[in-house]
């Protein structure tokens, strides 16, 4: 008999702040968080000069503990940290071997990485320190939290870009189904590279507005002009339902269903059919209809080619036009960490029974499929069941529903 899993703590670090109901005012304020990066003019040839950082700094920990740490694993630790709030330290479940981690990033931190590079091209490896692996490897996140929260049970790292958090979110959710552990910590992270925009620019996919940034990204609107970079973390924990009521925690939502798969086609074209699939593989792993999904939080990129696949997809399996908006569109494509960040939101928004717009959508593009695409205010909407969708290069696709029981 498959088991419950419910999710008993969150936090997320982004643009629109770090606690919900500072998420929410900035949400219900209509305004994204994307800046001019006069720094990035360095850079020859790079035709994006548009990002959305974080405003973070790293809270005083020991030295100890945090030293195999770069950017990317702070953004991960201090989620983490304050979404396992509702634990006690000492509690037995985290040296029990039945508590484990599922995290992902695209990548770990740049910065090490030039040490390495400096290693190859000066013949020198003087740059190089006992820690530079440890913060550049793909498993940073995953590998510090299990060590820094003394886990003993499975650890899963999860490192295909923008699918990276939903996959660890996932994955995390089926472990614990399946009674291989009882809690998980499951999210993902990713800090701000100009790599990342060159990567973006390179397929004229990043958004040129350089002059306008409070414009763009624009998901659906037909005078769209591509992605802008952002930067953040988020944590979840996911515990099997009985495990939490035994415990007395506060459940905040279940987990009904999940569903990855690959398009099996194309390293970065998005393909509808197999986008569609993975939504339909979720609603028959939750054993719902369509008809029970409220609203959808859509990858909602801004990219055409991407807009138009996701769009269509969601219609060919709602056959309705189903209410949908994107959180993109106010701080950016955060990569790794978008799926844990979108599905927290998408979690605390079903529980207000207010969805946010898709702000910078003035035009909608007759190209894309005839959903509801929120605007104005946001859209009050009382629904058990929403659903957050995610897809990356390589074409993964990922759907996650989520269930308000409280």
């Amino acid at each position: 008999m498959k088991r419950r899993v419910v999710i008993t703590g969150g936090s997320v670090i982004c643009a629109l702040g770090d606690e919900w109901l500072q998420i929410l005012t900035s949400l219900k304020a209509k305004k994204n968080h994307i800046r001019y990066m006069k720094e990035w003019e360095r850079y020859k040839d790079m035709n994006t000069m548009l990002a959305c950082p974080v405003d973070f700094t790293m809270p005083d920990y020991p030295r100890k503990r945090t030293r195999g740490l770069g950017r990317v694993g702070q953004l991960a630790l201090v989620s983490t940290e304050k979404a396992l709030a509702g634990f006690n330290p000492g509690d037995p479940v985290f040296k029990s071997g039945r508590m484990g981690v599922a995290f992902g990033s695209s990548m770990g931190s740049i910065e090490p990485l030039l040490d390495f590079y400096s290693m190859l091209v000066m013949d020198d490896v003087k740059k190089i320190t006992a820690t530079s692996y440890i913060k550049a490897m793909p498993q940073t996140c995953a590998a510090n939290i299990g060590v820094i929260f003394g886990l003993t049970g499975r650890l899963i790292s999860t490192n295909t870009a923008c699918t990276s958090s939903s996959q660890a979110i996932g994955f995390a959710y089926e472990t614990i189904r399946n009674g291989i552990q009882d809690v998980m910590i499951a999210g993902g992270a990713e800090e701000l590279s100009p790599m990342d925009a060159a990567v973006f620019d390179t397929l004229f996919a990043a958004s040129t507005k350089n002059d306008s940034p409070d414009k763009t990204p624009a998901a659906y609107d037909k005078n769209r002009d591509g992605l802008v970079i952002g930067e953040g973390a988020g944590a979840l924990i996911l515990e099997e339902y009985e495990h939490a009521i035994k415990r007395g925690a506060l459940i905040i939502a279940e987990i009904a269903g999940f569903a990855t798969n690959t398009d099996g086609m194309h390293i970065t074209s998005p393909n509808r059919a197999t986008q569609g699939e993975v939504m339909r593989l979720s609603l028959k792993d939750a054993q719902l209809d369509p008809q029970a999904i409220g609203y959808v939080n859509t990858h909602g990129t801004a990219t055409v080619s991407g807009d138009i696949a996701e769009s269509w997809a969601t219609y060919d399996v709602f056959q309705r036009p189903v209410p949908v908006s994107t959180i993109k569109n106010y701080i950016g494509h955060t990569l790794g960490a978008c799926g844990v960040i979108e599905a927290w939101i998408s979690v605390n928004m079903m529980k207000e029974k207010w969805f946010c717009p898709n702000i910078n959508l003035t035009d909608i593009d007759p190209e894309t499929a005839p959903l509801d695409y929120i605007t104005g205010d946001g859209m009050d909407i009382n629904t058990e069941y929403v659903m957050s969708n995610n897809f990356a290069f390589g074409g993964i696709n990922t759907s996650l529903i989520f269930r308000n029981i409280s």
